[in-house]
Parts: structure tokens; sequence; C-alpha cells
């Protein structure tokens, strides 16, 4: 059989593209899980010489494919293709499914809101942390027309992470976990201390969700507390956990306290919970010195 070598360089794609298949105009498959970052640089493979096309296609989130003819181009013109990243990288169609919430491209992302507080004159020190959301969950919907009777207002479901910082101190990651009721020894395990995260309880009550497990982790404060991310929408918004001490400490347990606080809280396990935040209390003490 005769071949011929072709070669592929990536010069635009949308910037949660890949990875790729890359198959022939005969249904072969010349190569799978193709990084982006491959094809940018350029890649070569041995086809039939009779092959006239190759179909690249995005198997990642953003879900696409397209055909191109193989046409001949010099050293030059390979050497002086540059990757340009598309605005779009695809399309996604809202509201198929009213009871899915942060779910696109096969995957659930993220639900995040973070909340300021400024202090008065006084460093204040951080007591407890109570949210006003009603989290809902929905019922299959039998006659396709959705109204308010189809969902339900939960009690065990809420956000399952949570990070408090101010300039200088951080809580670390904080996995949240309903409270086990009527259960003291389950109970009594809490708080777990995990390699890269504290697990601590929450409570439901006069329907405000609220905990109270947490102090300042940093090893230092000359350090940054959070570190860039590779997604554009959470830059410096990821812990860095090599500042971070989730070791059992039986003393040393800082206080958060400051002038001013963050608290951010973060749904990443669920997309059939929808919550829906209304206002958030953080009963501090004023610390004098």
């Amino acid at each position: 059989m005769a071949t011929k070598s072709i070669t592929i360089k990536l010069t635009r794609a949308g910037a949660i593209a890949g990875p790729f298949t890359i198959t022939d105009d005969f249904g072969e498959v010349l190569a799978e899980n193709v990084s982006k970052m491959q094809l940018i640089r350029g890649v070569t493979y041995v086809v039939n010489s009779k092959v006239t096309a190759i179909t690249i296609q995005s198997i990642g989130e953003c879900q696409s494919k397209k055909t191109f003819q193989l046409s001949n181009f010099s050293i030059t013109d390979f050497a002086e293709a540059r990757y340009t990243q598309a605005l779009t990288g695809c399309l996604w169609r809202h509201l198929t499914d009213i009871r899915i919430y942060n779910y696109f491209y096969g995957n659930i992302d993220p639900y995040v809101i973070e909340y300021p507080f400024s202090y008065s004159y006084q460093d204040e020190i951080l007591q407890n942390v109570k949210d006003y959301t009603k989290a809902y969950e929905y019922l299959p919907i039998r006659d396709g027309v959705f109204d308010d009777n189809v969902r339900i207002e939960t009690n065990n479901k809420w956000f399952n992470k949570a990070i408090l910082y101010n300039g200088q101190q951080s809580s670390g990651i904080l996995e949240l976990v309903p409270k086990p009721m009527n259960n003291l020894q389950a109970y009594g395990q809490y708080p777990i201390y995990n390699t890269d995260s504290k697990t601590i309880t929450y409570t439901k009550s006069d329907n405000f969700y609220q905990y109270n497990t947490f102090w300042a982790l940093e090893k230092s404060s000359q350090i940054p507390l959070f570190r860039a991310s590779c997604e554009s929408m959470s830059i410096d918004k990821v812990v860095n956990q090599e500042n971070m001490d989730y070791g059992l400490r039986s003393f040393k347990k800082a206080t958060l306290r400051a002038k001013e606080l963050k608290v951010r809280h973060i749904l990443d396990n669920s997309a059939t919970t929808h919550l829906v935040s209304q206002f958030i209390l953080t009963p501090a003490q004023i610390s004098y010195k």
C-alpha cells in the first residue's frame, strides 16, 4: 500500500477544546486523546496515499468536529503559522432540563458565591457563619410543564465547601457535611482532618445553615494564601495548599481576626441542587489589644 506523510498544526480553537481524535476520510483512526498543545506544536502521521481529508474531533467538555481537506504548504508556512484562541469554543443551549442547575458540557461546574465583610475601627474575631439560603431539588416533570409544585425545599442539601479568609489568614478548604442527627458516635468523628481539607458539620436551624468549627490554618502570613488558576474565571481563587496545615492541633488554633473578612461558599458535587441565597450573617466579637 502506498503511503504518504501528513502534518497537522492547530491555529485556532476554543479555550476548553480538546483532547482530540483524528481520523481520515476512510474512517481510519490516526490518533486518540491528542492534546491541544501537541496539535499547536504540530503532529505528523503516515496515511494511505489516497487520503484527501482528515477529521479532527474534540472529545472533551466542548465536543465538536471539523473536516479539513489536505493541501500543500511550505516549511515557511508551517513555521509562521501561529495559534490564536477563539473567543467562543462552542455553543450551549440553556434550560433544556430545568432540574439541572450547574451542569455544562457533561460536567458539574462549581457554583461559587463570595461575601465581603468590613468591620469598624477595632479588629473583630469571627464566631460562626449563618447563611439564609433556600436549597431546592426538583421532582420529575410528568406533563412537561414546569411550576413551583415540582420542587421541594430540602434540609440536608447546601454548599459542600467553604473558605474563610482575610488579608493574612485563611481557614483553608472546609468540606461541609450535614450534622449526623441522633447519632453522637458519628458526630464525634468530626472534624475530620484530610490531606488537603478539613471536614466539618453544619446544621440547619430556624432556616439558617450554620457552622463554626474553623480556625486559621496558614503556615505563614508572608506566603500567598491563593495561587493563580488555569481557569480564566477563577484567577487567584485557588487555595495555595502548600501554605495550609490541616493537621490536628491541640493548641495554636488561631482565630480569624481582622478588620475585614471574606466568606466563600462553593457547590461542586451536585447539579440537581438549586441554591437561592438570601443573606448571610457572620457574628463576630470585638478584639481588644
